[in-house]
């Protein structure tokens, strides 16, 4: 879809506006039912959370990311030195879903066939086999995802990007919903691969964990003191079933025209920033939309607020900027300047009433 409205030489804002047109096309669903095992995005977010409890403390923030991923049909890369809590919270939000998990941990040896799959000549068959990787599941923990060597890293752009798997001329599809979290760690560098670029910009939104307050530090060590491990047990059942109604939820979502415009300036003031070589794709703009319908829905809004795009901006937009020199200028560049933006760009008024279709 995004290639074809490339090629029209749609303007920016045009972009959004045929991205939206498109959503509404989708059935639109009540945000105040719950049928079955039909929940909100609210709920399943509180859900989720609540799940959590028993094995990670106080990253909310994480866990809202990842459904808001999950629910776009994106990916999330988790950055943060050793001992965060990274790879805790991947697996404890991938068994707070009814859905299929895979875990993959990255090391230098490993090829592309040791994620996406393989075929083998079967003697007794006398013909080719497909053996299916670890990439077709629901949901991939792809585990210190900078030890994996470029040529592997580059195996799962096709997967995150269309889905599909093309091993040998057969083109094999995922299935659905289908997402990866990846953990990266920033501070080590031997044996370590630097995501590209383009490998970058496929996942949705990048994040941190951070370290804990004081007060979770206490709760943490009370926590494992009590042998407590892995998503507490719940009646509520968050199956593929459930995540295409809440796709429907999110594609409902309405955005003012006004803020249309708002986060398509965003992004075209990270083009034109001061020693940047590469500022927000339209992929990224769009993104920066979605990802903010995900935050009003987790908020029970059917409408998205300044705000929301505010929030969105950072995880979305950060890590897809390209400086001069970036790789001798590490640290929080993306996040300075997204933040600069925000501060210099100015929010659609307070009076205009955003929920109005």
């Amino acid at each position: 879809m995004l290639s074809c409205l490339i090629l029209t030489n749609c303007s920016n804002f045009g972009i959004l506006i045929l991205i939206l047109k498109k959503t509404k096309s989708l059935v639109k669903t009540d945000m105040r039912y719950n049928l079955m095992n039909h929940y909100t995005i609210k709920e399943i977010a509180e859900i989720i959370d609540a799940r959590s409890q028993s094995a990670i403390l106080g990253k909310k923030h994480v866990l809202n990311l990842a459904v808001i991923s999950l629910l776009c049909g994106g990916h999330i890369l988790i950055d943060d030195v050793p001992g965060t809590g990274k790879t805790v919270l991947a697996k404890t939000f991938a068994k707070s879903l009814s859905l299929d998990f895979k875990r993959v941990q990255c090391v230098p040896d490993m090829l592309p066939s040791d994620i996406v799959g393989v075929n083998f000549f079967d003697m007794k068959q006398s013909e080719f086999r497909f053996i299916k990787g670890p990439v077709f599941t629901n949901i991939l923990l792809v585990d210190e995802i900078n030890r994996a060597m470029p040529k592997t890293q580059s195996g799962l752009l096709e997967c995150m990007e269309e889905h599909q798997v093309s091993v040998d001329g057969t083109t094999y599809a995922l299935a659905e919903p289908f997402m990866v979290i990846a953990t990266q760690n920033p501070v080590e560098t031997k044996g370590t691969f630097e995501l590209p670029e383009a490998q970058l910009d496929r996942f949705l939104v990048k994040t941190s964990m951070g370290y804990p307050t004081h007060k979770e530090n206490i709760d943490i060590l009370a926590l494992k003191l009590q042998n407590a491990n892995g998503a507490a047990d719940s009646t509520a059942a968050i199956d593929a079933e459930c995540i295409n109604e809440a796709r429907k939820e999110l594609a409902s979502v309405y955005v003012h025209r006004d803020l249309l415009d708002y986060a398509a300036t965003i992004c075209e003031c990270t083009r034109s920033a001061k020693d940047v070589i590469l500022g927000a794709s339209p992929r990224a703009m769009i993104a920066l939309v979605r990802v903010a319908q995900g935050y009003a829905a987790i908020e029970g809004r059917d409408y998205v607020l300044p705000d929301d795009i505010k929030r969105a901006a950072v995880p979305v937009l950060a890590h897809r900027i390209v400086f001069q020199n970036s790789f001798y200028h590490r640290g929080d560049l993306g996040k300075n300047l997204i933040e600069s933006i925000l501060d210099s760009v100015t929010v659609p008024s307070e009076q205009i009433n955003f929920s109005r279709r």
